[in-house]
Formats: C-alpha cells, structure tokens, sequence
C-alpha cells in the first residue's frame, strides 16, 4: 500500500539533515470510499541509526476476508543524504508465503531480495529506499523549487524506477487538521496504476496518498493523527 522513493533528483535538492528524533502516524485506508483498515506508523532516532515501524489492521469487510495484520519494518543509517536502509521485512500475519525481507549491502552495492523460497541479489543504486523508509526520505529533504523526481524503490519483490511531478502550496483538509501541502502526481499513462501523493509542507510528511488502477478503483491512505517529537 506504501510507495518508497529512492531519490535521484531532477532539479536542485539539497539535503535537510535536520530530522525530528520521532514521528507517530495514524493513516486511514479506504478503497472507492469503503473503509479498509488502520495503519499506524512509528519512525524512532537514536544517534546515526533509525527504526520504521508500520501495522496495519483491517477493518469491516477487509478484517472478515483477509484478517491478519500487516506488520512491516525499517532499519538503517541516518546520513546527509538522509536514510540509508539497511535491513526491510514485509510480514503478513495470515499470509506468511508472501512475507518479504531485504538485505541492503551498500560497500558491496548489492541488494537481496528473499521471500520464502528464494533469494534474489540484484545491482544497488545509490540512494535506493524500501518502500517504508521511502516517504520519510522526503522528511531529510529540501523540496523548495523542485519540479520533478525520479526514483529507486524496492518493496521486497523487485526494484522499480518511478518519475513525479511536483506541485507546491496545495491545501489539504484531513481528520489530523488542515496543512499547506506538496503535492506529487505519477502521471501515469492510461491503463496504468497512478499515484498521487501529498506532503504537509513545513515536515515534509506524508498527508494523503491515493492509488488509482487502470480501471478507475482508488486506494486511499489518509493522515488522522500525527505527533511530531523534536
């Protein structure tokens, strides 16, 4: 449900290198205005090493057909270029043969995939992020006078390539308050999955996303709580 940016920028990006030490996240999902369930997040600091956490239980329909939460975890270094993930785990509560983990060997620039009956080992670009730790890269980043991103993003599975473009100053209403927003839109060709992603613009946390298939469904991940710790 979450998309990771490995960011190779198009533009002028400095890095921030000015984190907050925490972040609590309460996300709401829905697909076509049905509710789906609750994620809540966790990003914790301590010195040069960070943890991401992130559960997600399902809800009405979704807690009847395919119960079971969806733990997943993040961990790594804290650089200058901001996250540098070192180890991703992707577990399904009901659904273990399609738990994931990532191994990311950045002096030997090698990436391994394993599921249960496999590992793949693949060329690791720099930068490259798991789809967790992938939105909180932003948090490390300055987005002022960015018109387009390109992208590595790993979610256990494969490694793909991702382009946005990038809107500033757009309001946002959500059940956590309103915030002045960036927003980013995949400009998907038709017939394919588009995303479109939206970041309050003082944090440069994730507020709204929605995922939209090739027949028109949406998938919609929506901010109701956050607490920030300096």
């Amino acid at each position: 449900m979450r998309y990771g940016l490995c960011l190779i920028l198009i533009g002028f990006c400095l890095p921030v290198y000015a984190s907050s030490s925490g972040v609590q996240a309460r996300y709401e999902i829905s697909k076509s205005g049905l509710p789906l369930g609750v994620i809540e997040e966790t990003y914790r600091q301590k010195g040069t090493h960070y943890t991401l956490t992130s559960i997600t239980t399902p809800l009405g329909l979704m807690a009847v057909f395919k119960p079971g939460k969806i733990i997943i975890q993040s961990q790594g270094l804290v650089t200058r270029q901001g996250l540098s993930p070192l180890f991703f785990a992707d577990k399904r509560e009901q659904n273990p043969e399609k738990n994931t983990q990532v191994e990311f060997d950045w002096e030997a620039k090698q990436l391994t995939l394993i599921h249960p009956q496999q590992r793949t080992t693949l060329a690791l670009p720099d930068n490259t992020q798991d789809r967790l730790s992938a939105l909180y890269q932003f948090h490390f980043l300055n987005l002022d006078n960015i018109n387009s991103l390109s992208f590595f993003m790993t979610d256990g599975r494969k490694l793909d390539n991702y382009y946005y473009t990038l809107t500033p100053q757009q309001k946002l209403i959500t059940p956590a308050g309103v915030f002045d927003t960036l927003y980013l839109d995949s400009t998907a060709k038709p017939g394919e999955n588009r995303t479109e992603i939206w970041l309050d613009a003082t944090h440069h946390l994730l507020c709204k996303m929605i995922i939209t298939d090739g027949e028109g469904g949406q998938l919609t991940q929506v901010l109701s709580r956050l607490k920030i710790t300096p």
